[in-house]
């Protein structure tokens, strides 16, 4: 009797062998067997689309030549499968046509300022946000931990920590308003500053910057020498 791809051991399963390993570690007909999501009752997914391929000599761009009615003559391969695989194949094309998007640079108070201003010049409650950055100081990834009151926020620094560890960052930054314009940080900012401070030297991470943001002006803990 021919196993399905749910007979099979987990960590031969596409969908499983991806998220545990990464796409990078899947063949071309376990990628695209993926995306069609079953096969027919002589050959799994991944067989279906081994033999396409084989047919293709292997070859990606003469897949994605293919016609709709060349691919629904294998058994198992529908319209709606074939139209699946012809759309994979035009985003790929698509995608080489296309220059990396490059992520900002952000190594200054200056920095954070010009990214999280747009944010939060018009907030009328206090709001905190963290900048992932990797070592060369490019923008993995932002995210607001903390939406509070008019006079703080609640900010769990475990949260920041595991944002961090979750996004591969290397380098923390951690702003947040002041509503009422004022630039002066108070001690709970001065204490949340040094917590932050701690935790990051234990997880290993640079701690780029506390910064305070009003509409038109800014508070860098690190341009002030206190970080």
């Amino acid at each position: 009797m021919k196993l399905t791809i749910n007979n099979w051991a987990e960590e031969d399963r596409p969908r499983e062998k991806l998220m545990a390993l990464g796409p990078e570690a899947l063949s071309n007909a376990e990628l695209l067997a993926i995306l069609i999501g079953s096969g027919s009752t002589k050959e799994s997914a991944v067989d279906l689309m081994k033999h396409i391929l084989n047919d293709c000599q292997n070859n990606l761009n003469t897949l994605g030549k293919m016609t709709i009615r060349e691919l629904t003559e294998y058994t198992g391969m529908g319209p709606a499968k074939a139209v699946t695989v012809l759309a994979a194949c035009e985003l790929g094309k698509r995608r080489q046509l296309e220059k990396a998007e490059e992520r900002p640079q952000i190594n200054s108070a200056e920095a954070i300022y010009s990214v999280m201003h747009p944010k939060m010049q018009d907030l009328d409650v206090e709001e905190a946000w963290i900048l992932l950055l990797n070592q060369n100081f490019r923008l993995i990834h932002k995210e607001r931990i903390s939406h509070g009151g008019i006079t703080g926020v609640s900010v769990d620094v475990r949260i920041i920590m595991r944002e961090a560890l979750l996004h591969n960052a290397t380098v923390v930054a951690f702003c947040h308003n002041h509503p009422s314009g004022s630039l002066h940080p108070s001690r709970e900012d001065d204490a949340l500053t040094q917590s932050i401070r701690k935790a990051c030297e234990v997880m290993r991470l640079h701690l780029l910057d506390h910064v305070i943001i009003t509409d038109g002006a800014y508070y860098s803990y690190h341009e002030q020498g206190r970080l």
